[in-house]
This record gives C-alpha cells, sequence and structure tokens, in this order.
C-alpha cells in the first residue's frame, strides 16, 4: 500500500464545468508538484452526461465520497463557485473528519442580482481555515458582502482580491496557484487563529 502523503486535496468543479476546469488543472499539477496528494472530481450529474447539478445532498455526498479517495493524512477541500460551496457545506456537516483547510475559488455567496439569497447557512460552523478567492467585479458576490458573510465562521479567513476579475477569474491561473499553495503551506505552520 502507498504511504498517504502528510496533505492532500480534493478540488470539485463549478456548475457548468468538470474536472477538467482549467483552473483545477492547474492547482493540481503544481500542487502535485508541490508533494501533494491531488484528487479532482466530478460530480454525478456531470459523470451521467447532465447540465442540471444534482440536490445539494446528492452532491456533499459525493464530496465525502471523495474525499476518502485522496491518499493523505490530512486535506484541504475546495474548488470553484458551487464545487467550493458544496466542499465546505461537507466540511460544516462533519462529513469529512480530516479536513484541515478550505481553498474557495469565486465563492458563490449569492445569486446574481439576488443579495438577499446568501448561501451562509453552514458558516457558523466552519472552524477549519478558509482562504477565499475572488475577482472584484464578481456578480456572486462583492468584495464588502463577502467579508461581512464571512464573520460568522469561526475558523480563520483569509481573503485575496483579484482586481478587476469576475467569477469566472479568466487568465489568473498562475497567481491562483501561488496563492493557494503559499496558504496550504501556513497550515502545517499555523499556531493561531487570526484573521488577517
Amino acid at each position: 500500500m502507498t504511504r498517504p502523503s502528510a496533505l492532500g486535496l480534493l478540488l470539485a468543479p463549478g456548475a457548468g464545468a468538470d474536472r477538467d476546469q482549467a483552473t483545477l488543472v492547474a492547482l493540481d499539477q503544481a500542487a502535485t508538484e508541490a508533494g501533494l496528494a491531488v484528487q479532482r472530481m466530478d460530480f454525478p450529474y456531470r459523470q451521467a452526461g447532465r447540465k442540471a447539478p444534482d440536490r445539494a445532498p446528492v452532491l456533499v455526498e459525493s464530496v465525502r465520497t471523495g474525499a476518502d479517495s485522496v491518499n493523505a493524512g490530512r486535506l484541504v477541500l475546495g474548488g470553484r463557485s458551487m464545487g467550493g460551496r458544496m466542499c465546505s457545506m461537507a466540511v460544516a456537516e462533519g462529513q469529512v473528519p480530516r479536513a484541515v483547510g478550505l481553498l474557495l475559488i469565486s465563492y458563490p455567496l449569492h445569486p446574481p442580482g439576488r443579495p438577499e439569497k446568501r448561501r451562509t447557512e453552514h458558516f457558523p460552523s466552519l472552524s477549519v481555515p478558509c482562504l477565499f478567492v475572488s475577482g472584484t467585479r464578481d456578480a456572486f458576490g462583492s468584495p464588502a458582502e463577502l467579508e461581512e458573510a464571512t464573520k460568522a465562521i469561526p475558523g480563520p479567513v483569509t481573503h485575496h482580491w483579484i482586481e478587476g476579475k469576475d467569477h469566472a477569474l479568466r487568465g489568473v491561473d498562475t497567481a491562483i496557484c501561488a496563492l493557494a499553495l503559499d496558504w496550504m503551506r501556513g497550515l502545517s505552520t499555523r499556531t493561531r487563529s487570526a484573521r488577517p
């Protein structure tokens, strides 16, 4: 049996993409080169060739199954948009006991134009460190909205805003990878919980 890596990374795609979404592929390559065990997952509806996502319980269960397949002692979960949200819900529900962090790229705080429909009910149950990477022009949540909403998270929260970018965050995969790897390195040396 292969010896598990000290730290693993599970990456889940957004609603309109699959495991081969460019940012996830770039993160996979960068994290693998850094010595992490990495797994990119697809949700059941994509595996079945459907476009409409399954309901949240099915998506969360698939995150748990994906996490179980990563050969690592400790685990960071996350991904883009809906994928990151489902990972955060799985962690909040206690589905992934090995979770030590959440990497949330373009977190979909609310549907565009519907700021009252916040997707934050599980935030008070997130005790692990969270890195949010979003564009300053993301229609799914402005910097002010997301920073206010994440005050409900008891674990340490880090925000990184990419100036002028929207929800897609096109053309900045190299920067996202650098941010994510630097943050993940810090997880092993974190000695206190504090907001930056």
